[in-house]
Protein backbone atom coordinates (compact mmCIF):
# COMPACT_ATOMS: atom_id res chain seq x y z
CA UNK A 1 0.00 0.00 0.00
CA UNK A 2 0.90 3.20 -0.92
CA UNK A 3 2.72 5.52 2.41
CA UNK A 4 4.31 8.48 3.05
CA UNK A 5 5.02 11.56 0.48
CA UNK A 6 7.28 14.46 1.46
CA UNK A 7 6.02 17.91 0.13
CA UNK A 8 9.19 19.16 -0.93
CA UNK A 9 7.29 22.70 -0.69
CA UNK A 10 8.20 22.74 3.00
CA UNK A 11 10.65 20.01 3.78
CA UNK A 12 14.44 20.06 3.33
CA UNK A 13 13.78 23.85 1.27
CA UNK A 14 17.63 24.78 2.25
CA UNK A 15 18.62 22.21 -0.62
CA UNK A 16 17.72 22.30 -4.16
CA UNK A 17 14.82 20.82 -5.49
CA UNK A 18 17.43 18.18 -6.89
CA UNK A 19 18.76 17.07 -4.06
CA UNK A 20 15.98 17.18 -1.84
CA UNK A 21 14.53 14.62 -3.86
CA UNK A 22 16.98 12.47 -3.20
CA UNK A 23 17.20 13.15 0.06
CA UNK A 24 13.28 12.28 0.74
CA UNK A 25 14.46 8.86 -0.72
CA UNK A 26 17.74 8.39 1.29
CA UNK A 27 15.57 9.37 4.38
CA UNK A 28 12.88 6.59 2.97
CA UNK A 29 10.07 8.63 1.47
CA UNK A 30 7.75 6.69 -0.60
CA UNK A 31 7.03 9.49 -2.80
CA UNK A 32 7.49 13.48 -3.36
CA UNK A 33 5.47 16.16 -4.07
CA UNK A 34 6.07 20.05 -4.78
CA UNK A 35 4.38 23.10 -4.90
CA UNK A 36 6.18 25.36 -7.99
CA UNK A 37 9.25 23.81 -9.60
CA UNK A 38 9.40 25.53 -12.80
CA UNK A 39 12.69 27.06 -12.49
CA UNK A 40 14.07 23.59 -12.54
CA UNK A 41 14.30 22.28 -16.30
CA UNK A 42 11.72 19.19 -16.23
CA UNK A 43 14.28 16.63 -18.00
CA UNK A 44 16.42 17.90 -14.88
CA UNK A 45 13.54 16.72 -12.40
CA UNK A 46 12.51 13.54 -14.57
CA UNK A 47 16.25 12.33 -14.16
CA UNK A 48 16.17 12.55 -10.07
CA UNK A 49 12.68 10.97 -10.15
CA UNK A 50 13.87 8.02 -12.09
CA UNK A 51 17.31 7.79 -10.14
CA UNK A 52 15.76 7.55 -7.12
CA UNK A 53 12.98 5.69 -8.04
CA UNK A 54 10.17 8.35 -6.53
CA UNK A 55 6.64 9.26 -7.89
CA UNK A 56 6.34 13.00 -8.27
CA UNK A 57 2.28 13.16 -6.99
CA UNK A 58 1.63 16.61 -7.83
CA UNK A 59 2.44 20.26 -8.01
CA UNK A 60 0.75 23.55 -8.16
CA UNK A 61 -0.28 26.11 -10.77
CA UNK A 62 1.44 29.36 -10.51
CA UNK A 63 -0.20 31.55 -7.82
CA UNK A 64 -0.09 34.67 -9.87
CA UNK A 65 1.82 37.85 -10.77
CA UNK A 66 0.42 40.57 -8.27
CA UNK A 67 0.97 40.96 -5.53
CA UNK A 68 -1.35 39.05 -2.89
CA UNK A 69 -2.08 36.25 -5.72
CA UNK A 70 -2.63 33.15 -4.73
CA UNK A 71 -3.60 31.08 -7.61
CA UNK A 72 -6.08 32.18 -10.45
CA UNK A 73 -8.58 29.81 -11.31
CA UNK A 74 -11.96 31.32 -9.44
CA UNK A 75 -10.94 35.04 -9.88
CA UNK A 76 -12.89 36.51 -12.64
CA UNK A 77 -11.53 39.13 -15.55
CA UNK A 78 -7.87 36.83 -15.37
CA UNK A 79 -9.08 34.03 -17.53
CA UNK A 80 -6.15 33.89 -20.02
CA UNK A 81 -3.53 34.22 -17.07
CA UNK A 82 -5.20 31.61 -15.33
CA UNK A 83 -5.01 29.16 -18.29
CA UNK A 84 -1.66 30.26 -19.38
CA UNK A 85 -0.75 28.90 -15.80
CA UNK A 86 -3.00 25.82 -16.42
CA UNK A 87 -1.43 24.99 -19.40
CA UNK A 88 2.56 25.48 -18.16
CA UNK A 89 1.43 23.94 -15.07
CA UNK A 90 -0.26 20.24 -17.32
CA UNK A 91 2.77 20.39 -19.77
CA UNK A 92 5.40 20.38 -17.09
CA UNK A 93 3.72 17.55 -15.17
CA UNK A 94 3.38 15.65 -18.31
CA UNK A 95 7.21 16.23 -18.64
CA UNK A 96 8.68 14.96 -15.29
CA UNK A 97 5.95 12.31 -15.31
CA UNK A 98 3.95 13.70 -11.85
CA UNK A 99 0.71 12.23 -11.38
CA UNK A 100 -1.75 15.48 -10.87
CA UNK A 101 -1.61 19.14 -10.85
CA UNK A 102 -3.49 21.59 -8.13
CA UNK A 103 -5.21 24.16 -9.65
CA UNK A 104 -5.41 27.02 -7.27
CA UNK A 105 -8.69 28.87 -6.96
CA UNK A 106 -6.69 32.07 -5.72
CA UNK A 107 -8.65 34.67 -3.69
CA UNK A 108 -12.19 35.83 -4.28
CA UNK A 109 -15.44 36.17 -3.06
CA UNK A 110 -17.64 33.21 -3.06
CA UNK A 111 -20.43 34.86 -5.65
CA UNK A 112 -22.22 33.36 -9.11
CA UNK A 113 -19.32 34.76 -10.78
CA UNK A 114 -16.85 32.91 -8.76
CA UNK A 115 -17.87 29.82 -8.64
CA UNK A 116 -19.02 30.19 -13.13
CA UNK A 117 -15.58 30.88 -13.68
CA UNK A 118 -13.74 28.58 -11.61
CA UNK A 119 -15.99 25.94 -13.11
CA UNK A 120 -15.11 26.81 -16.35
CA UNK A 121 -11.40 27.15 -15.67
CA UNK A 122 -11.52 23.54 -14.00
CA UNK A 123 -13.34 21.85 -16.90
CA UNK A 124 -10.48 23.58 -19.46
CA UNK A 125 -8.14 22.05 -16.72
CA UNK A 126 -9.24 18.49 -16.83
CA UNK A 127 -10.24 18.53 -20.25
CA UNK A 128 -6.00 19.24 -21.22
CA UNK A 129 -5.10 17.37 -18.46
CA UNK A 130 -6.64 13.54 -19.75
CA UNK A 131 -4.92 12.78 -22.61
CA UNK A 132 -2.11 12.79 -20.17
CA UNK A 133 -3.82 10.76 -17.86
CA UNK A 134 -3.15 13.95 -14.64
CA UNK A 135 -5.62 14.12 -11.93
CA UNK A 136 -6.48 17.72 -11.50
CA UNK A 137 -7.11 18.46 -7.42
CA UNK A 138 -8.60 21.37 -5.64
CA UNK A 139 -7.88 22.25 -2.28
CA UNK A 140 -9.81 24.23 0.69
CA UNK A 141 -7.65 26.35 2.16
CA UNK A 142 -8.25 27.69 5.47
CA UNK A 143 -9.31 31.75 5.91
CA UNK A 144 -6.89 32.18 8.38
CA UNK A 145 -3.42 31.74 6.74
CA UNK A 146 -4.61 32.55 3.75
CA UNK A 147 -7.65 35.13 4.00
CA UNK A 148 -10.40 35.50 1.23
CA UNK A 149 -9.15 31.78 -0.31
CA UNK A 150 -11.87 30.72 -2.74
CA UNK A 151 -12.07 27.27 -1.88
CA UNK A 152 -12.58 26.79 1.89
CA UNK A 153 -14.88 23.83 2.20
CA UNK A 154 -14.57 20.05 1.65
CA UNK A 155 -18.46 20.65 0.55
CA UNK A 156 -18.41 23.58 -1.46
CA UNK A 157 -15.45 21.31 -3.32
CA UNK A 158 -17.84 18.55 -3.81
CA UNK A 159 -19.91 20.54 -5.15
CA UNK A 160 -17.31 21.98 -7.99
CA UNK A 161 -16.76 18.61 -8.67
CA UNK A 162 -20.28 17.65 -9.42
CA UNK A 163 -20.85 20.47 -11.36
CA UNK A 164 -17.81 20.09 -13.52
CA UNK A 165 -18.30 16.39 -14.06
CA UNK A 166 -14.77 15.57 -14.71
CA UNK A 167 -13.62 12.20 -13.88
CA UNK A 168 -10.13 13.09 -13.40
CA UNK A 169 -11.56 16.01 -10.99
CA UNK A 170 -10.91 15.07 -6.91
CA UNK A 171 -10.20 17.39 -3.80
CA UNK A 172 -6.99 17.38 -2.19
CA UNK A 173 -7.64 16.36 1.90
CA UNK A 174 -5.61 18.73 3.59
CA UNK A 175 -6.20 17.74 7.47
CA UNK A 176 -4.58 20.92 8.81
CA UNK A 177 -6.59 23.45 6.38
CA UNK A 178 -10.05 21.15 7.15
CA UNK A 179 -9.69 21.01 11.22
CA UNK A 180 -9.31 24.48 10.97
CA UNK A 181 -12.18 25.70 8.82
CA UNK A 182 -14.49 23.16 9.62
CA UNK A 183 -13.25 19.92 12.13
CA UNK A 184 -15.20 16.81 11.81
CA UNK A 185 -12.59 15.13 9.89
CA UNK A 186 -13.48 11.51 9.38
CA UNK A 187 -17.17 11.52 8.88
CA UNK A 188 -16.15 14.82 6.41
CA UNK A 189 -13.68 12.10 4.52
CA UNK A 190 -16.01 9.18 4.43
CA UNK A 191 -18.96 11.44 3.36
CA UNK A 192 -16.33 12.54 0.20
CA UNK A 193 -14.52 9.40 0.02
CA UNK A 194 -15.13 9.01 -3.42
CA UNK A 195 -14.21 12.53 -4.91
CA UNK A 196 -10.97 12.51 -2.30
CA UNK A 197 -7.81 11.80 -4.41
CA UNK A 198 -5.14 13.08 -2.01
CA UNK A 199 -4.62 13.48 1.38
CA UNK A 200 -2.09 15.62 3.45
CA UNK A 201 -1.09 16.06 6.88
CA UNK A 202 0.40 18.27 9.57
CA UNK A 203 -0.01 19.35 12.97
CA UNK A 204 -2.86 21.71 14.23
CA UNK A 205 -2.71 24.30 15.00
CA UNK A 206 0.97 24.82 14.52
CA UNK A 207 1.66 23.24 11.10
CA UNK A 208 4.71 21.38 12.18
CA UNK A 209 5.46 17.48 12.62
CA UNK A 210 2.29 15.68 12.74
CA UNK A 211 2.82 14.46 16.57
CA UNK A 212 1.36 17.20 18.34
CA UNK A 213 -1.31 19.64 18.53
CA UNK A 214 -4.94 18.75 17.61
CA UNK A 215 -5.30 15.51 15.88
CA UNK A 216 -4.23 12.03 16.67
CA UNK A 217 -3.10 11.11 13.00
CA UNK A 218 -1.69 7.63 14.13
CA UNK A 219 -5.95 7.03 14.49
CA UNK A 220 -6.87 8.74 11.80
CA UNK A 221 -4.73 7.49 8.94
CA UNK A 222 -6.09 3.60 10.49
CA UNK A 223 -9.79 5.26 10.01
CA UNK A 224 -8.92 6.11 6.70
CA UNK A 225 -7.36 3.21 5.50
CA UNK A 226 -10.48 1.29 6.70
CA UNK A 227 -12.65 3.58 4.37
CA UNK A 228 -10.69 2.67 1.77
CA UNK A 229 -8.17 5.23 0.91
CA UNK A 230 -5.29 3.06 -0.82
CA UNK A 231 -3.52 6.88 -1.94
CA UNK A 232 -0.71 8.17 -0.66
CA UNK A 233 -0.43 10.55 2.50
CA UNK A 234 1.39 13.77 2.17
CA UNK A 235 3.98 15.64 5.16
CA UNK A 236 3.40 19.15 3.72
CA UNK A 237 4.24 20.90 7.33
CA UNK A 238 7.18 23.41 8.52
CA UNK A 239 9.59 21.41 10.68
CA UNK A 240 10.34 22.55 13.83
CA UNK A 241 14.30 22.78 13.58
CA UNK A 242 15.05 21.10 10.13
CA UNK A 243 13.47 18.58 8.16
CA UNK A 244 15.78 15.37 9.52
CA UNK A 245 16.19 16.53 12.90
CA UNK A 246 12.32 16.03 12.76
CA UNK A 247 11.30 13.00 11.13
CA UNK A 248 10.81 10.70 14.36
CA UNK A 249 6.87 11.46 13.78
CA UNK A 250 7.04 8.42 11.05
CA UNK A 251 7.63 6.16 14.03
CA UNK A 252 4.15 6.53 15.73
CA UNK A 253 2.29 7.86 12.78
CA UNK A 254 2.71 5.38 9.68
CA UNK A 255 0.42 5.80 6.71
CA UNK A 256 -0.94 2.40 6.65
Amino acid sequence: MPGLSANLGFLWTELSLLEAVRRAHAAGFDAVECHWPYDVPPAELRAALEETGLPLLGLNTRKGAREGDFGLAAVSGREVEARAGIDEAVAYAAAVGARAVHVMAGRAVEDDTARAFFDANLAYACKVAAPHGLTILIEPINHRDVAGYFLSRVEQAAAVIERVGADNLKIMFDCYHTQIMQGDLLRRFEAHRQVIGHVQIAAVPSRAEPDEGEICYERLIADMRKCGYDGYVGAEYRPRAGTDAGLGWRAVCQAG
